[in-house]
């Protein structure tokens, strides 16, 4: 037998599938308990890509949980913000990691920035029969810096696998729709987030994850617990420290403060 060229032709060879074929069982008619995540925001600024996420996990109507990682780091360059089915989406960012570092490890040489995002596109379209019975939808927003290009770069997917990328912006999660509109009003009015500093394109992202909490029940937002904030640069990923974080959500707690600031 040929040596299997990536993780997904592995995992055939020993008959083990990525996805399920069958649900878990519903009781009494009603869908089975999906813990889903909700809102994630990736945008450009001046010198990479800065990922937002609030740290709400719901199931149904309850709120589950209010710690929940949704930016998540799959290699040195590379994040990946997930909304809809926590536990499909953790499975898939498990995935991708063992991906990139076996491709890697095989062929001396890391994944190209092409075959990343068809891994992705792979697994988001194997969960597709899932998500049609109404459990494990995951909608993810990948975010890299491109080190060839020299440039940060946002990729966000539908449903079904099809993938887009962004000039300047990403989100996905049940408040993403909500604010939609505010990522053009931004770019219109402040000028593209590419060209920010990245402070100003952390405000800007704060305040759109707080109109999305206003207009969303599944959103967290930032009055109980300081989101996720992960940037990336060409040196890596960084971790927005929580002072920082605390800093500028006091202004935007301060009325008047975001026009000085502005």
């Amino acid at each position: 037998m040929t040596i299997a060229p990536d993780l997904w032709t592995l995992l055939e060879r020993s008959q083990h599938r990525f996805v399920t074929a069958q649900p878990p069982p519903q009781e009494g008619g009603r869908p089975a308990l999906d813990t889903c995540g909700t809102t994630v925001i990736a945008v450009k600024f001046d010198g990479g890509v800065l990922n937002v996420g609030d740290r709400r996990a719901t199931a149904n109507f309850a709120v589950m949980y209010d710690h929940a990682e949704k930016v998540l780091a799959v290699d040195e360059v590379t994040l990946i913000a997930i909304s809809g089915s926590y536990a499909r989406s953790l499975e898939v960012v498990r995935y991708l990691r063992t991906s990139f570092k076996l491709f890697e490890r095989t062929y001396l040489q890391p994944m190209s920035l092409d075959g990343k995002l068809a891994e992705l596109t792979r697994v988001v379209r194997a969960g597709v029969p899932e998500a049609l019975q109404g459990i494990g939808g995951f909608i993810p927003v990948f975010s890299t810096f491109d080190l060839e290009a020299g440039e940060g770069r946002i990729f966000f997917y539908d449903g079904m696998g099809a993938r887009f990328e962004s000039a300047e912006f990403g989100a996905a999660g049940s408040g993403s729709m909500q604010i939609r509109g505010v990522f053009d009003y931004i770019v219109k009015t402040l000028g593209p987030f590419h060209k920010m500093p990245r402070t100003d394109a952390l405000r800007q992202a704060l305040i759109m994850l707080d109109i999305a909490a206003d207009l969303d029940a599944a959103t967290g937002g930032f009055a109980k617990i300081l989101p996720v904030a992960r940037a990336i640069t060409a040196g890596g990923i960084v971790d927005v420290p929580d002072d920082e974080l605390l800093k500028l959500v006091d202004e935007l707690r301060t009325p008047g403060q975001q026009a000085h600031q502005g």
